[in-house]
């Protein structure tokens, strides 16, 4: 949910986006742990667990139980878009646009301080995050570890 300028989403969500980049990254043809993925990115295990928790629910991710268990996408990275994540995480957006600086209101009626900078930045930030596919940003992620390893 975006609150401010500088948080576009919580903790939980970038946790949440980086678990799902490792799942469609390594495209595990077993179930992971999540013990796994959370020393890999250095998540707190139980935080993640609770946030898996989530993604189960709303079906991005399908959780094993039992000797061999640990969890998989639960369809195509190429189905599953950043906004899937986040709002499974942070719940949908607010029905009102919520002001860049806090302000109580903003809208084109009664516009804050960057309301015609801002404007243009948020739907660019929706378009992105409505197209962004989780197989897309895998690829680019193992790109840049290509990149940074040389």
């Amino acid at each position: 949910m975006v609150t401010s300028l500088l948080m576009l989403y919580s903790k939980s969500a970038e946790y949440a986006i980086q678990a799902m980049i490792y799942l469609a990254e390594h495209k595990p043809d077993k179930p992971v742990m999540i013990h796994k993925i959370a020393k890999e990115y250095g998540i707190p295990s139980q935080f993640l667990s609770k946030i898996m928790q989530s993604l189960v629910k709303q079906r991005l991710v399908k959780a094993t139980r039992g000797r061999n268990g640990g969890i998989n996408l639960a369809k195509s990275a190429k189905e599953i878009f950043l906004n899937d994540i986040i709002f499974a995480i942070d719940g949908l957006p607010p029905d009102k646009e919520q002001c860049v600086v806090g302000l109580d209101l903003c809208s084109d009626d009664t516009p804050c301080p960057l309301h015609e900078q801002w404007k243009p930045i948020r739907h660019q930030l929706r378009h992105m995050l409505d197209s962004e596919s989780l197989e897309h940003l895998a690829k680019r992620v193992i790109e840049k570890r290509k990149i940074m390893r040389s």
